[in-house]
């Protein structure tokens, strides 16, 4: 079991290097149904895996200069207030509720991946960023951040697109930038109730990073709309699978 969870965290760190987003609705899953992690203490840990992960690719997209970090630092600065106030709200729900909840973010992620229009992927000119929208969307996905393990990518990502106009590669690496600075802040917060497993997430965060780079690398060459769908039809799999196990507990 351990060397499945292992195999399946490359994938997480593939997703995320790919298009920004993804695998972290999949690690919550993974630690708890394959590894044998408590949920609560899953959900921090893939907060741990999720934001080193994401760090790392944002470097290797910022060598490329994909990442912008002016639009970073605004989603970011605002989730990190959303991110630790829901790491605290996660403890007031009963595990099988807490997947339960898992499940219908993973199908409402998996709704954004299939119908979100690509033609709007192909803006490349810049708008200037409103700071109401910024901070509103930033505090959300804050939130669901600390709230549920989630990097919020699938969220992160089509903002980036729609409100400030980035290309798609340039949103997929500043998606990557936000995603680490949300992970942080609910990090710290979920910490104050309580630690968790230090060397498996170490040994999974290393594989989700290797993930991450030759994600990166693909990234290059490969069909950003495509693999959206693919990765939908993959997370609405586990969504049910969620659903279903929680329903008999």
């Amino acid at each position: 079991m351990l060397l499945l969870g292992l195999c399946i965290s490359i994938g997480i760190g593939v997703s995320l290097g790919l298009v920004g987003g993804g695998g972290s609705v999949i690690a919550v899953p993974v630690l708890v149904y394959v590894l044998g992690v408590d949920p609560y203490q899953a959900i921090g840990m893939s907060l741990a895996v999720v934001g080193m992960a994401s760090f790392i690719g944002m470097l290797a997209h910022a060598r490329k200069g994909s990442v912008d970090g002016k639009t970073g630092v605004v989603f970011g600065s605002a989730g990190t207030c959303g991110a630790f106030a829901g790491s605290h709200l996660t403890y007031l729900v009963a595990p099988t509720t807490l997947m339960s909840l898992f499940a219908g973010l993973m199908i409402v992620i998996s709704c954004l991946m299939l119908f979100h229009r690509p033609q709007a992927e192909q803006v490349k000119e810049h708008l200037p960023i409103r700071l109401v929208n910024a901070i509103g969307i930033g505090l959300a996905v804050g939130t669901l951040t600390g709230f549920l393990g989630v990097g919020g990518g699938f969220l992160i990502v089509p903002a980036l697109v729609v409100f400030c106009r980035l290309a798609m590669k340039e949103a997929v690496g500043t998606s990557l930038l936000i995603i680490a600075i949300n992970c942080t802040a609910g990090l710290l917060g979920h910490w104050q109730h309580g630690g968790f497993d230090m060397r498996l997430a170490l040994l999974v965060t290393a594989v989700a990073a290797v993930g991450t780079l030759v994600g990166t690398r693909l990234a290059e060459n490969a069909s950003p709309v495509r693999l959206r769908h693919s990765f939908a039809v993959v997370a609405l799999g586990v969504a049910v699978f969620l659903l279903v196990k929680n329903s008999l507990v």
